[in-house]
């Protein structure tokens, strides 16, 4: 089996846990998933349906295992299939041991309106780039002094 054969294969794995995860919670599920995702139930089948390539994006992980409560051990067992299936994700899901040494993680509460988190996050970005460029113009300039 190739590698993307394997990869594959992982997303049917965890589309068929997480399929079988929801189905045993209450009523209106998905739609409660849809909802504090901000996107649409259909969009949430077909994540559900292993006969769909379309993943599960990365920043919806939390708010899904939040508003399903998945257990530890059902956590930990998606998180794994998750991964596998998208190792390039890795960094996102699990934060600080998979980080890279040029790159951070901030956390960031569930905000209930998907336009507010996508603002904070443009916000928390353009922030970062502005400082991040003036923190290489100053050592820009200590290495111009020191030469």
């Amino acid at each position: 089996m190739n590698g993307a054969s394997n990869q594959e294969e992982a997303l049917r794995n965890y589309k068929f846990m997480l399929k079988e995860l929801i189905d045993r919670r209450p009523s209106g599920t998905r739609l409660r998933i849809a909802k504090s995702t901000g996107t649409h139930k259909s969009f949430i089948s077909q994540i559900l349906n292993s006969n769909y390539r379309v993943p599960l994006p990365v920043q919806h992980v939390p708010t899904l295992m939040r508003v399903c409560v998945f257990s530890l051990e059902e956590k930990e067992r998606f998180l794994n299939l998750y991964a596998r299936a998208h190792p390039d994700q890795a960094n996102r899901l699990f934060g600080e041991k998979h980080r890279t040494p040029d790159s951070i993680v901030i956390a960031m509460p569930e905000f209930a309106d998907p336009e507010i988190r996508k603002q904070v996050e443009d916000t928390i970005e353009a922030a970062a780039k502005n400082i991040i460029a003036l923190a290489q113009a100053l050592e820009g300039k200590r290495k111009e002094m020191a030469s």
